[in-house]
């Protein structure tokens, strides 16, 4: 019975909700990848290329027959009409390797979510299968990355000699008077999305200079300056601690001013990472009992919220954003 349970269970509005992402992120992974391969010159980073483009193409294969066998419509996503695989390289071999460690992470959150809220045995067996490919691949980038001096580390903080426990609620201060110094959650969160944003600000460096449009160049041109913004304010937290203030990767763009992507493809990339961003920004808020800090996340979430949707409407008037799964309007039914 548990075998052919698909067979008699329609797929719920979650399910089909992350298959759905799960196919527009990894036809636009696969575009990526392929561009990244047609001009990587390191044998290593190339290996890891190859192994994130073999797995992320069985997952696309994967995906697809859930949507034939449910006689779900294939989303368009992502195709060879938005890649230029002869562009000059926009992006070192670092880059690529950081845009593929950072990914991967991503990868682990969305499928590890997609995996908690799926319920039909074969979707669940699909989910577990990819998230055990993430882990591989992250395992892998990230063992290659330390190796090349790439990885940035979390700062290491003193060994306490024995337990304690908080006798202050200036514990939680932030606003006025001493500040208490980091905690090592908020220091992993605050170098996360000091990272973080320096290599959105790399990708979207490039992107600003190789855009068509020049709504979509202005667009990206606003977000290089957003993505320096809010790492500059991480690193200035951390360095108030004396602690690393993390990387910057604009150096590793080249030149370049011909586009290796559509237009189309780099707004959905920057729109998806300005959409993990919102929901880690949150994770670090909550994260973070200091009041200063969770007043800062606040304020930086709404900044990126408000470029998020203005980038959402440069998308819909250009006819790219694809209809996700919703709901039937009832009330336009009723008429």
């Amino acid at each position: 019975m548990e075998n052919t349970e698909h067979n008699h269970v329609q797929l719920t509005s979650s399910e089909i909700s992350s298959l759905w992402g799960s196919y527009q992120v990894d036809t636009m992974m696969i575009c990526g990848i392929k561009y990244f391969l047609s001009n990587i010159e390191d044998t290593q980073i190339q290996s890891v290329l190859e192994l994130a483009l073999s797995l992320t193409q069985k997952h696309n294969d994967e995906t697809t027959s859930l949507f034939i066998n449910e006689n779900y419509p294939v989303p368009q996503g992502f195709t060879d009409k938005d890649v230029n695989l002869d562009a000059p390289r926009l992006f070192t071999d670092k880059l690529y390797l950081d845009f593929i460690l950072s990914m991967s992470k991503f990868t682990l959150l969305a499928r590890g979510l997609a995996l908690s809220l799926s319920e039909r045995k074969d979707v669940i067996d699909y989910y577990t299968r990819t998230l055990s490919d993430a882990q591989e691949l992250h395992k892998n980038t990230m063992e290659l990355a330390k190796e090349k001096g790439i990885y940035i580390r979390s700062p290491h903080i003193p060994k306490p000699d024995q337990i304690d426990f908080v006798n202050n609620r200036s514990y939680l201060a932030g606003w006025f008077g001493e500040r208490r110094p980091l905690l090592g959650i908020e220091i992993s969160h605050l170098v996360y999305n000091a990272n973080r944003n320096a290599l959105g600000q790399a990708i979207i460096t490039g992107f600003s200079q190789v855009a068509n449009l020049k709504e979509v160049r202005q667009f990206f041109e606003r977000g290089r300056e957003i993505s320096g913004k809010h790492q500059e304010i991480f690193t200035a937290i951390l360095h108030e601690s004396y602690l690393s203030n993390g990387i910057i990767l604009t150096s590793e763009v080249t030149n370049s001013t011909k586009a290796p992507f559509s237009d189309k493809l780099m707004m959905f990339l920057i729109t998806t990472l300005i959409g993990f961003g919102i929901g880690q920004y949150g994770l670090s808020m909550s994260s973070s009992p200091r009041h200063d800090l969770g007043m800062k996340y606040t304020r930086l979430m709404a900044e990126i919220a408000k470029y998020s949707n203005d980038g959402a409407k440069i998308m819909i008037d250009n006819n790219w954003m694809e209809q996700p799964p919703i709901a039937a309007d009832r009330k336009e039914l009723a008429k």
